[in-house]
Order: C-alpha cells, then structure tokens, then sequence
C-alpha cells in the first residue's frame, strides 16, 4: 500500500465526530429539512502578518516556515501590492505568510487546536462570541505561536501573533457559533449566562 492509499482511505476523527454527532443535532435545534442543509466547515486560513520585515527578510522565511509546521501544509508568503512610505514598505516585498486547510487537514489542524493548543494559553477564559463577520465566518487572533506543540521552541527567534478564519456553510452567526460549539470551541460565557 502506498501512502496515498493510505491518505484517500484516512478519515479525520471530528469529520466522523461531524457526521456522526454534530448533523444530527443541528437538525434537531434548527429543523433542517435534509442532512445536507446542516452548515459545515468550508475551510480555515491561517494569517500571519509579520511587520518586521521591512527590515529583516529573513523573518517571514521563518515565519512560513513555522507556520507550515503548525498545519502541515506550505505557506504561501504574500508580498505588499503598493509602496507606503510611512511604514518604509516598497512594493512587492515580503510581508506575511498564509496558509488555507480544507478537508482531511483542515479537520485535523481544528482537532489539535481545540484539544492541545488552546489549554496552553494562558489565563484562558474562552475566545469572544462577538467575532463573527454576519455571514457565519469566524476570526480570532493569537498573540503568540508558542502555544502550538509542533514547534521547537529553542528554533523560534520571536514571539509571532496569527489571525485564525473559519469559513463555514451557515447563514446566520447563530448557526455557525453552533456549529463551532459542537466542535468543542470554547467561547467566553455571558455574564447573564452564569
């Protein structure tokens, strides 16, 4: 067997979770009609910006590479479309680094995120429900990559933040904060909650 065979055969452990458990009482709550109309994860992109640069190019270099450490995946480095003087950047220069997981991967990263990385953070108390863009995508920003176990720490030279996406299906904020719930996603409670 090859490791393709292999690939195409692997089903990641919250796909089976998704379809197994989570369609099944989204249906419930919402009275979706057919399984299919239950909202899903589309895809999540991850989004490090790295300021530093304008003065050190090697820094989004590393940033890329620790970032395809931490999902698995190559980042693809992004480059400034036009010079701004105020912040000393000259057009096509390398600003940042992104990466965007779908399917087995995506699943995966989502796994080891809410399982591993998050109760490494510190004085953590939940991400806001707030972020939500309308259209049932959600963003959340870390301060620092360190909280991700796939990194050596003695390898990373600074502290580097990222933006988190997760793109899904739902119409509605309430529908996709559902959805993610499901997943396990700690959001922060409301006062009136408690």
């Amino acid at each position: 067997m090859s490791a393709a065979d292999i690939n195409e055969k692997y089903i990641a452990r919250l796909l089976t979770f998704y379809r197994d458990e989570v369609v099944s009482k989204m249906m419930d709550k919402f009275g979706y009609s057919n399984r299919l109309a239950v909202p899903r994860l589309n895809k999540i992109v991850i989004n490090m910006g790295v300021g530093a640069a304008t003065t050190d190019s090697k820094l989004t270099e590393s940033a890329a590479e620790q970032l395809a450490q931490i999902s698995g995946q190559k980042a693809k480095i992004c480059k400034s479309r036009k010079p701004i003087s105020n912040f000393k950047l000259r057009e096509g220069l390398a600003i940042g680094c992104c990466v965007t997981l779908r399917k087995a991967r995506m699943y995966e990263f989502l796994d080891r995120l809410i399982t591993v990385a998050m109760p490494r953070i510190r004085d953590f108390r939940g991400f806001s429900p707030k972020s939500f863009d309308g259209k049932g995508n959600y963003t959340l920003g870390l301060v620092e990559q360190n909280i991700f176990t796939e990194l050596n720490l003695d390898r990373v030279t600074r502290a580097q933040g990222m933006n988190i996406t997760f793109q899904t299906s739902a119409e509605t904020d309430e529908e996709a904060r559902e959805l993610l719930q499901l997943f396990g996603f700690p959001f922060k409670r409301d006062k009136e909650n408690k």
